[in-house]
């Protein structure tokens, strides 16, 4: 197997250019069996400078184009720590086609700790698409996933876990784009080969000029089939998660046709497509004695919020019959967050 290293200083002035640049070059190259790590700069005109790494591995023989993100989150551990382990193990040999692999999106958020943000400007990657090529570092690393990476993929895999405070039950997840059905139709396909035994779709609702905010509705707005993984919790790593997500993205491979490591969907599915957000409208201490993958019945108190002497402020009801697809899961609570994801199945 041969392996390349590319590294690019990217200075301002023509920096966006020459970091599309950069990456057409490596992914144009097509050596067979080849890994070529490189990393893409970025600066802003705030002071903020930064890099992200990518991983362009080609197969033995010509395929499709699957791309794997993780990190976009840099607190969400067990998808990074996942997609280390792919990239050990991925034989470009056995691989039919290209694998681009973004293995930590956020890298400022990762190193500094930091749930949901880039802590350089204090912007959520994950509402930032379709980014801006004039932005801050967030918009800027946005939009050249934007305009490289989506761009040339054929199927867009996003992963995620719950953030720091987060309890999550592992799903995998698509949107319903009705007006793209045989994206979609693909796009459930490898959820429902995945191996997870909950399989979430969303109602695709935005038009071509509504920015999509998310890496992988982004993608989905471009025309590719996209789906996300969601897996892992509660800032730390388990590794039983690490594992889910490392068969998920082997089984989806698989059902590719691109790599034959995969063990097969799970034998008893659980479909959700109608999710609904509980939020709070006050700031204090929540306490819960749920979990995600409780049940719960409509009209259940699921929660509650206090104030520093321990009154309650506001108790949380669920407003249907479900599933708790994730949670809040620490003490501190603010304005607007969100409570708890509760899924159940809707017939259509």
């Amino acid at each position: 197997m041969k392996y390349i290293y590319i590294l690019f200083i990217v200075f301002a002035g023509a920096q966006f250019t020459f970091a599309q640049n950069t990456f057409q070059e490596a992914f144009n190259s097509r050596n067979k069996s080849t890994i070529e790590n490189i990393r893409i700069q970025f600066s802003d005109d705030f002071g903020n400078t930064g890099y992200l790494p990518i991983s362009i591995i080609n197969g033995k023989t010509e395929g499709p184009i699957f791309t794997i993100i993780s990190g976009v989150h840099g607190y969400e551990y067990p998808p990074i720590i996942a997609t280390q382990d792919i990239l050990k193990e991925i034989d470009s040999e056995k691989l039919k086609g290209t694998l681009i692999v973004v293995p930590i999106a956020n890298l400022a958020s990762f190193y500094a700790r930091s749930p949901f943000v880039n802590p350089q400007d204090q912007k959520n990657l994950n509402n930032a698409f379709p980014g801006k090529e004039n932005g801050s570092i967030t918009d800027k690393i946005a939009a050249f996933i934007t305009t490289n990476i989506i761009a040339v993929s054929d199927v867009f895999l996003d992963i995620h876990g719950g953030d720091a405070p987060e309890d999550l039950l592992p799903f995998v997840c698509y949107y319903d784009n009705l007006k793209k059905p045989k994206k979609t139709a693909l796009a459930k396909k490898l959820a429902e080969n995945s191996g997870f035994e909950y399989i979430i779709s969303y109602p695709y609702t935005i038009s071509a000029a509504d920015p999509a905010k998310y890496a992988f509705k982004q993608a989905v707005q471009d025309g590719k089939t996209a789906l996300s993984i969601e897996c892992g919790k509660l800032g730390n790593v388990q590794h039983e998660n690490v594992n889910l997500i490392k068969r998920g993205i082997y089984n989806i491979l698989e059902t590719m046709g691109m790599y034959f490591n995969g063990t097969g969907p799970h034998k008893n599915i659980i479909y959700g497509n109608n999710q609904i957000y509980i939020k709070a409208k006050v700031k204090g201490i929540f306490y819960s004695d749920y979990k995600a993958g409780d049940i719960v019945k409509k009209n259940d108190i699921v929660g509650y919020t206090t104030d520093e002497f321990g009154h309650i402020l506001e108790e949380y009801r669920s407003t249907k019959d479900g599933i708790i697809l994730y949670m809040l899961s620490t003490p501190p609570i603010n304005k607007k967050d969100t409570v708890m994801c509760i899924s159940s199945y809707k017939e259509e």
